[in-house]
């Protein structure tokens, strides 16, 4: 699967938290608009009350209402029949006095009950606001409101003509709020989500704009890399090129002239110029596997085999058990695997030579299913590995690195006692 360019992969992120960012706030809005359409409905519903109770029941509220003259609750009667109670809101009205009675209700078998009133009950005869809230339908009162479901009570208090007090209540259906709500969400909703919609797209250019900004820094910095990996490889051979045909060639010369005047040295003399001879060609030696270490000559020139076959055997020379096992199919690997390979190779096997005291070192390079692979493997002492990149393992944490700029994976897996394994794999 192909992997998104920098761009693309900001904007899908983008978009993806943009959209995110828009549901969530969306849904929010929408249980905010919700709340809001529901208060608003019970104003209404407030408001509706006090118009009904103060505009048209309170006044045709004769003098016999209270003692339940049949001509006085008829007159009511016909009011809250006629212009208060309906299908789509109010199913019943009540009306009681301050000692529990029910004076009047569209339910006649209510009319003369009498339940009792606590002293918050009490306490709604006086004021002139309406309240409202969820009627309670297990209270014996409200035994004829349970077949319609939830309902709001609303209630306030009213006057018959001399100023005695009594409250009057209407039950309004949980639809009459719904309906109202939703018409309010439906008003605003729309406005509230398309400018959230239309702030995203706003800021669509912009987001792009960044991610060119940040596509264009990442190829800078690559470049900047990429020249630096040149400057450093360049100053390498140039080191490995002066080493070996000035201080090497001239090393060379010295151990000639020692071999040549120990041939006509009278002793002990001729002894000591061949030992000096000898510490001159071992520097030498020396010289040269530094000059491998800086810049092998082979990796680019005979591929990455012959450079491997050539840092094994510094370590052949200190006594080490070496094998190296390279795939045939890994022969392709571009230019920068070889190189990623060599050193982290080069740094795994210098960490096995002095630090580990192991008898056999083996390395492998294989390439599987368009992934290559190099292991390391050794039977030496060890190593704590969750401290490997902390003080004495500067070099695995360097290579480490290079791996994860390439976009590759090292795994380093060792215990005290029981030898290390250190791999790399990356794209082929």
């Amino acid at each position: 699967m192909s992997r998104l360019s920098p761009v693309r992969e900001a904007l899908v992120r983008y978009l993806v938290s943009g959209l995110a960012a828009v549901v969530l706030v969306g849904l929010l809005g929408v249980w905010l608009a919700r709340r809001a359409g529901e208060a608003e409905a019970i104003r209404d519903a407030k408001d509706q009350t006090q118009l009904f109770a103060h505009g048209s029941v309170e006044p045709a509220i004769g003098a016999g209402f209270l003692k339940g003259d049949p001509r006085a609750l008829d007159a009511v009667d016909r009011i809250v029949e006629e212009g208060v109670v309906n299908d789509e809101g109010v199913v019943r009205v009540k009306i009681w006095d301050r000692s529990g009675r029910i004076v009047y209700s569209d339910q006649p078998s209510l009319i003369g009950s009498r339940y009792h009133l606590g002293p918050e009950d009490l306490a709604e005869f006086k004021g002139a606001k309406a309240h409202a809230e969820v009627s309670d339908l297990s209270k014996p009162e409200n035994r004829y409101e349970r077949q319609y479901g939830k309902l709001l009570e609303v209630y306030l208090p009213i006057q018959t003509p001399r100023g005695l007090p009594l409250r009057y209540e209407a039950y309004y259906r949980s639809s009459f709020v719904d309906a109202r709500g939703r018409r309010i969400f439906r008003q605003f909703a729309p406005a509230m989500l398309g400018g959230l919609l239309l702030l995203a797209l706003i800021q669509l250019p912009l987001a792009w704009q960044l991610a060119k900004g940040v596509e264009r820094g990442q190829r800078d910095r690559e470049r900047l890399l990429q020249r630096a990996v040149e400057a450093s490889d360049v100053e390498r051979r140039r080191i490995a090129r002066d080493l070996h045909d000035g201080v090497v060639q001239d090393l060379a010369a010295v151990s000639f002239s020692l071999s040549a005047a120990a041939e006509g040295a009278p002793p002990p003399y001729d002894a000591e110029l061949r030992e000096a001879a000898a510490e001159t060609r071992h520097g030498i030696g020396q010289l040269r596997t530094l000059l491998v270490d800086i810049y092998p000559p082979e990796l680019h020139r005979a591929g990455l085999e012959a450079a491997l076959t050539d840092v094994l055997a510094a370590a052949s020379a200190r006594g080490l058990d070496t094998t190296l096992e390279v795939d045939p199919d890994a022969a392709a690997l571009g230019r920068d695997t070889e190189a990623l390979f060599f050193r982290v190779a080069q740094e795994a096997i210098r960490n096995t030579v002095k630090h580990s005291g192991a008898e056999h070192l083996s390395v492998s390079v294989r390439a599987v299913d368009g992934r290559a692979r190099l292991e390391v493997d050794d039977d030496g002492c060890g190593f704590d590995a969750t401290s490997a990149g902390g003080e004495g393992h500067f070099g695995l944490r360097a290579v480490e690195e290079l791996v994860h700029e390439a976009g590759g994976e090292l795994l380093v897996d060792s215990t005290a006692g029981e030898g290390s394994h250190v791999s790399v794999e990356v794209d082929a």
